[in-house]
C-alpha cells in the first residue's frame, strides 16, 4: 500500500475551503432546500447549544490555597465528553508498518471511541479456537481483541464491544437446536465478561433483531430472545458496562410511535429489561441509496430530529452506531463531505445523543461487497478525503472550546463551553502554572483548580 503522509495541522484552511465547496458541488437543489431551511438550522444550532455545552466557573488557587486574582488565564479543551468513533477492525493488519502507523494517527486525530469486533465467527472460527490473544491466526478485519483493548487503553480511546448476539457472522459449527445454542451463548457471554468486562465500557448486546430471519434457531415472532440476552448479560457482566441494543438503518427515519423499533424498546423497558443504550445504524451502501437521500425522499432532517426526540423520551443515551456515506460520481468526495457535515451537526444536536460512529475509516477496508461504496473518510492510500477534513474542522475546531480571560477578585473565570477535559494555564511570579478539570453535565459546574506542574481540578 502506497502511503502519502500529510500534515494534518495544515489542513484547517483546506477544510474551510472544502466545507464551502462541499455545500454546493454536486448537491441537488432539493437537498439544499431541506437542509438550509432556517427552521431546521435553528433547531440544530439550538440543540447543540443546549445539549452539548454548559456554563461553568473555574476558581484558581495557588499552592497556599489563596485565590489567584487578576491573572490572565487560558482554558483549552483537550478531550470531548461526547464520543466520536469509528470501527477499529484493521488495527495492525495493513501491509506495512508505515501504513499501520498512519491508520492509527488518522484514527486518534478524530476519534475517542472505537468499536471492536467480537463477531463469533471471528473469535471462535472453529470450536474451542478462541482468538482473543496475540498469536492467534490472522483473520482479516478481526484482530485479536486483546490487541484492540490494549491499544484503546494506551491511546485514551473508549472501547465498545460489538456484538454479543447476532443472527449473522456466526461460525458454521454452531448447533441448529435452540437449547444447545442457548447453552453456548451462556458460555460465550461468560467468557467475554470474564476477559473484557472490566475494560470494555459499552456492548451491543443484540444486533438487528427486527430483521432476524426465521432460520435463526433463537428466532421467535415476538423476538423474546432479546429479553433473554439482556437478562443474561446483566447477570454475567461485573462490573456492569452499558448494555445496548442496535438496529438497522431503516428504523431510524420513522418518527411516529408506530415505529417497530420504538415499540420494541418501549416493550422491553416496560418489562423491566435493562436496555441502557439505543443504537441506530446509518448506512448508504450504494450511490442509489444516497441519491434517494439527496433527492429528499429519505431521511429528511425534520424526520430524523423527530425520531431522536421521541427516543430521547426513554431517558437512555442514543448512539449513531454505524455510518456509511458513499463517494460516487464526479463530485463524490465533495458530496460525501457536505452530507457528512449536515448529518453530524444534526446528530450532535439531538437530545440524549451520546456518540456517533463512522464505520470504515478507509476505502478498501470494508467487508467484501461494501467497498464499492467508497465509504471511507480516507482513501486507499490513507490520505484524508474532504469528509475527513470536514470532521476535523467540526470536532477539533468548531466543537472545541478555547478561552482567554482574566480572573476576578475571587480568582474565578466564568465561561460556557463544550463538555470535556480542559487544561488551565496561567502565569504567576513563580512561573507558568497548569491545572486540569473535567467540564461535565452533572449540575456541578464549579471547579477549583489548585495550580501546579501536575495540578488537577477539585470539585
Amino acid at each position: 500500500m502506497r502511503v502519502r503522509m500529510c500534515r494534518i495541522a495544515t489542513t484547517a484552511l483546506i477544510s474551510i475551503l472544502l466545507g464551502t465547496l462541499g455545500a454546493r458541488a454536486g448537491v441537488p437543489e432539493a437537498y439544499r432546500r431541506l437542509w438550509e431551511d432556517p427552521a431546521v438550522q435553528e433547531r440544530i444550532a439550538r440543540g447543540i447549544e443546549q445539549h452539548r455545552k454548559g456554563d461553568a466557573v473555574v476558581r484558581l488557587v495557588g499552592s497556599d490555597g489563596k485565590p489567584l486574582a487578576g491573572r490572565a488565564v487560558r482554558l483549552a479543551q483537550q478531550t470531548h465528553a461526547f464520543l466520536f468513533g469509528c470501527n477499529l477492525f484493521v488495527l495492525g493488519q495493513l501491509d506495512t508498518a508505515e501504513a499501520n502507523r498512519t491508520y492509527e494517527a488518522r484514527f486518534v486525530h478524530l476519534f475517542n471511541f472505537a468499536t471492536l469486533p467480537f463477531y463469533w465467527a471471528g473469535t471462535e472460527p472453529t470450536q474451542g479456537e478462541l482468538r482473543y490473544a496475540e498469536g492467534a491466526r490472522r483473520v482479516w478485519r478481526r484482530p485479536p481483541p486483546d490487541r484492540l483493548v490494549a491499544w484503546c487503553k494506551a491511546n485514551g480511546v473508549v472501547p465498545k464491544g460489538h456484538p454479543l448476539l447476532w443472527h449473522a457472522h456466526n461460525p458454521p459449527w454452531l448447533p441448529k437446536e435452540r437449547e444447545a445454542l442457548e447453552a453456548l451463548y451462556v458460555k460465550r457471554f461468560g467468557e467475554l465478561a470474564d476477559r473484557y468486562g472490566a475494560d470494555v465500557a459499552i456492548w451491543d448486546v443484540v444486533n438487528e433483531s427486527l430483521v432476524c430471519p426465521k432460520s435463526f434457531p433463537l428466532f421467535r415472532p415476538d423476538r423474546s430472545y432479546v429479553l433473554w440476552a439482556f437478562e443474561l448479560a446483566h447477570r454475567v457482566f461485573r462490573p456492569e458496562p452499558l448494555l445496548m441494543i442496535n438496529e438497522v438503518t431503516g428504523f431510524g427515519s420513522r418518527p411516529g410511535a408506530d415505529n417497530p423499533y420504538y415499540q420494541q424498546v418501549k416493550r422491553l423497558l416496560d418489562e423491566g429489561v435493562g436496555v441502557e443504550g439505543i443504537g441506530f445504524q446509518f448506512h448508504f451502501f450504494s450511490a442509489g441509496a444516497l441519491q434517494s437521500h439527496l433527492d429528499g425522499k429519505s431521511f429528511r432532517p425534520k424526520d430524523l430530529l423527530d425520531v431522536y426526540e421521541r427516543f430521547a423520551g426513554f431517558g437512555r443515551p442514543l448512539y449513531i452506531t454505524e455510518i456509511t456515506i458513499p463517494t460516487a460520481g464526479p463530485d463524490g468526495p465533495e458530496v460525501q463531505a457536505a452530507v457528512t457535515r449536515n448529518l453530524y451537526r444534526l446528530w450532535f444536536s439531538a437530545p440524549r445523543m451520546a456518540g456517533i460512529t463512522w464505520w470504515n475509516l478507509g476505502d478498501g477496508l470494508a467487508v467484501k461487497g461494501e467497498n464499492k461504496a467508497g465509504g471511507g473518510l480516507v482513501d486507499e492510500n490513507l490520505d484524508p478525503k474532504p469528509s475527513y477534513l470536514t470532521l476535523d474542522r467540526l470536532i477539533n475546531q468548531e466543537w472545541t472550546t478555547r478561552v482567554e480571560a482574566k480572573t476576578d477578585a475571587r480568582g474565578e473565570v466564568r465561561f460556557r463551553g463544550f463538555f470535556g477535559g480542559y487544561d488551565v494555564t496561567t502565569t504567576t511570579p513563580g512561573g507558568e502554572r497548569r491545572g486540569r478539570f473535567q467540564h461535565t453535565r452533572d449540575g456541578k459546574a464549579a471547579y477549583a483548580c489548585r495550580l501546579g506542574p501536575e495540578a488537577k481540578a477539585e470539585r
